[in-house]
């Protein structure tokens, strides 16, 4: 592909993008892989570069863009080398128009850069947002020794005991180490939040919103793989992806349990008042996980998160009836709102006065109202919320 045509090409992601975004359709990575499938003549080098460009320009829009061409010109409006590609010719943008329509900047649509500037969130902290993320690995205990894992790349120690840090973009999937599962990807601050919960081994403990198990395998570790583990979701497609996950990791105390959406009580009866622990990996809104899915900030609506919060408050009053006197319940969200951190968790102080919170200290972050929070541009490590509460 010649440097005009992959220009061309961007744009034409970008189209589609923004359509399912309006939609509500597929995320962007399956957007480009589906592009690519199509168009067997581009190489390697060519995806790599027509990706680059198109995720480079949903960083540099704050609002939804009207268009594909608008993004990219706004990537153009400040590099001259791109803006000359315009030029009209075969398979090439059409030349730039005086007053031509560009995308506006920004971190994210109005409404949620100003809710992000009441959580603290602006200037280079808001920016961090929109950088690319790392790749950080979680070492799995079960599997590997942190102080002897050898690797075919050398990776940094990361924040977390058993994380390491490596490039954006290294294929540790084709590893014997990944294959064998002595690693896992994971980021270092869900490492970090995950084992604020202290799973022991031996302990009842309960994933309730587990997904497809990256948190859920962390805790098996902490457990030294000793105990009962059981892990829920309302989602049957991302839940199936945990057992061939805990196979390869070696995890055999896990067990699954499919819950029905609003309903989620009426499979947890057997565990009033039983465990030991319960983590909440809440659904919530990502913010802070757009250095990863940076278009995920054009989806989010108020109602949205809303709608999230509401959920959250279920789930943490559902999580509180599973425990025993004494036991812990952890509350996490990938998400910098405070409507989703600092109140959430000062909301469920309100409503179980019989329940204390830990004075949590982890390896990074800060202290946030009754919880933790971990930030981008702070830390270095995707945003997340966490706070751990106890029954008395």
């Amino acid at each position: 592909m010649t440097p005009q045509a992959r220009v061309q090409a961007a744009i034409e992601i970008l189209d589609l993008v923004i359509a399912a975004v309006r939609a509500n359709g597929a995320p962007a990575d399956r957007i480009v892989s589906d592009w690519f499938r199509t168009r067997r003549f581009a190489g390697s080098k060519d995806r790599r570069a027509v990706r680059e460009m198109a995720y480079a320009a949903i960083r540099a829009c704050g609002p939804v863009p009207v268009s594909g061409r608008a993004a990219m010109l706004r990537l153009a409006q400040h590099d001259s080398a791109l803006a000359s590609l315009f030029d009209g010719s075969r398979h090439a943008p059409e030349p730039i128009a005086p007053n031509e329509a560009i995308a506006a900047g920004g971190i994210a649509p109005a409404w949620l850069e100003s809710a992000l500037e009441e959580s603290g969130m602006s200037g280079a902290d808001a920016l961090a947002l929109l950088e690319r993320a790392p790749l950080d690995l979680r070492i799995n205990r079960l599997k590997a020794d942190p102080a002897t894992l050898e690797l075919p790349e050398p990776a940094e120690r990361g924040l977390a005991p058993s994380s390491l840090r490596l490039p954006h973009g290294t294929q540790v999937e084709t590893w014997d180490a990944y294959t064998s599962g002595q690693i896992e990807v994971q980021d270092a601050g869900s490492q970090l939040v995950c084992a604020a919960l202290a799973a022991q081994a031996g302990e009842l403990v309960v994933d309730l919103c587990a997904g497809a198990g990256g948190k859920t395998l962390g805790l098996a570790a902490d457990m030294d793989n000793r105990g009962r583990l059981i892990a829920c979701d309302v989602d049957r497609a991302r839940l199936s992806r945990l057992e061939p996950r805990a196979l390869r990791a070696g995890v055999t105390i896990v067990e699954t349990r499919l819950l029905d959406p609003n309903r989620e009580a009426a499979a947890l009866t057997d565990l009033v008042a039983q465990t030991d622990a319960v983590l909440v990996d809440a659904p919530c809104s990502g913010t802070g996980t757009w250095r990863r899915n940076p278009e995920a900030r054009w989806r989010l609506t108020p109602e949205q998160l809303s709608r999230y919060v509401a959920i959250q408050s279920r789930l943490l009053d559902l999580a509180a009836t599973l425990l025993r006197p004494g036991g812990r319940l952890g509350f996490v969200t990938c998400s910098l709102l405070d409507a989703e951190g600092a109140n959430q968790a000062s909301a469920f102080l309100s409503r179980h006065p019989d329940w204390t919170v830990d004075d949590l200290k982890l390896a990074a972050g800060e202290a946030r109202g009754a919880g933790w929070r971990l930030a981008p541009g702070r830390d270095g490590t995707d945003g997340f919320f966490v706070a751990c509460f106890k029954k008395r």
